[in-house]
């Protein structure tokens, strides 16, 4: 294995630089604590700023900051960045005091307080510098974050800065005529799978196209194809599929095969043959039932679960429903397989309808998994826009709204990484 880039911190305009393109928006109103690792970067923290009744009384607000940070085991040390309209401009902030608290805090926790700034609108100044020859008032001209070197690097490599989730516009267009195309042939993908949602073939037949469809490179997506993003959609709209996506995208086809067996999907009884696209642009048709060579273990049937398979759990040693959509397990996730379904789920969300609040909610789900709760909160809102009471996004939210981190996002062997490389 090879070594990976890294990424060089000269100044704090470059760690401040750094912080939009780890979080791939400029934060307002916000508290982001970096950790640090010796003199490595470690996770990233953004926390909305609290209002006067939590300023007046911080203790909660601490010990959940503090929660977050201890996540990173190797930590020995905390960056502190406040965003906030007037940071930079006024030589005393309502936030002192809420800074001077997380100083003593971390310092008490072993992960001190190395550096701490306020970034305003047109400012940015260290918060405890009060030599006004390298800091003066009322700070530093924020373009120097702006045309810092690692800004100026991340750009180069590709890093984007983009809206803040709530300022963010529904998925990319499609044609008017391909979604009027794709709704139409959707109504018969839908009304074929409705009668085969206990078949084990057709079971595996969806993941057999899902599969193939995340090894595809992602320009595929942008070459129409009508039966192909209906049968996707299509399959969206049964639960147990859905998860089971959701499922073998993070941790493989065994799991998700296992699971289904698990719960009792399957029907004995006899089912009209799998159904799947034929060659491109072609309507349903007939598959053999073998044709993706899924092998399904056999284990004793318990009472079929309700809408999906949340709360499950494993055998044999198999990653179960529940631990997979907790983060729990496998140990690392195919990250490489999530972010082609989160791109895939993208596509398929911006031709609204029912199957695009199932495609917003597994976005949600990747967006927490990738330790991103701003941006899971807006996809699982506009899924409950487009679908008010969808179980599964309810379920998620409430994780994010209760700060509940992703079992991956947690672990630094396991988390996303959004650039690669590390920074120093």
């Amino acid at each position: 294995m090879t070594s990976p880039e890294r990424l060089t911190v000269r100044g704090p305009e470059d760690i401040l630089g750094f912080i939009p393109h780890s979080l791939g928006y400029w934060p307002a109103q916000s508290l982001v604590a970096i950790t640090l690792q010796g003199k490595r970067v470690g996770a990233t923290l953004r926390l909305d700023l609290p209002g006067p009744d939590v300023l007046a009384n911080p203790a909660k607000f601490l010990r959940a900051v503090r929660r977050y940070l201890e996540a990173d085991k190797e930590a020995d040390g905390t960056l502190l960045a406040i965003f906030t309209s007037n940071g930079g401009a006024a030589p005393q902030s309502r936030y002192d005091g809420l800074l001077a608290g997380l100083d003593s805090m971390l310092q008490r926790a072993r992960m001190p307080v190395r550096e701490a700034w306020y970034i305003g609108d047109d400012f940015w100044r260290e918060v405890w510098c009060l030599d006004v020859l390298c800091c003066p008032l009322p700070g530093r001209p924020i373009q120097e974050i702006h045309d810092s070197l690692l800004n100026t690097e991340m750009v180069y490599r590709g890093s984007s800065i983009g809206p803040a989730p709530e300022q963010r516009q529904p998925a990319g267009p499609v044609s008017a005529l391909h979604r009027a195309a794709v709704l139409e042939a959707e109504a018969e993908w839908s009304a074929q799978l409705d009668l085969r949602r206990q078949s084990r073939p057709q079971f595996a037949a969806v993941l057999g196209q899902w599969e193939a469809v995340l090894a595809r490179p992602a320009g595929d997506l942008q070459r129409p194809s009508v039966h192909r993003d209906a049968f996707l959609r299509a399959t969206l709209l049964v639960p147990a599929w859905r998860d089971a996506v959701l499922v073998m995208a993070a941790a493989g086809k065994t799991a998700a095969a296992a699971g289904a067996e698990e719960f009792g999907i399957f029907s004995q009884d006899a089912q009209p043959g799998p159904m799947a696209p034929g060659a491109e642009q072609a309507g349903p048709e007939e598959v053999p039932s073998a044709a993706d060579g899924t092998a399904f273990p056999s284990f004793a049937l318990p009472d079929q679960c309700g809408e999906g398979f949340l709360m499950s759990g494993g055998q044999d040693g198999t990653p179960g429903y529940g631990n997979v959509l907790m983060g729990q397990e496998p140990a690392v996730p195919q990250w490489h397989s999530l972010d082609a379904l989160d791109l895939v789920l993208e596509h398929l969300a911006a031709m609204g309808g029912p199957p695009a609040a199932a495609a917003l909610t597994g976005r949600g789900w990747i967006a927490w998994c990738r330790g991103r709760g701003s941006y899971s909160a807006a996809y699982l809102g506009e899924a409950l826009d487009i679908e008010p009471g969808y179980r599964l996004a309810e379920l998620l939210l409430e994780l994010v709204r209760r700060g509940t981190l992703c079992g991956w996002a947690a672990r630094k062997e396991a988390a996303w990484q959004k650039f690669g490389p590390e920074a120093a």
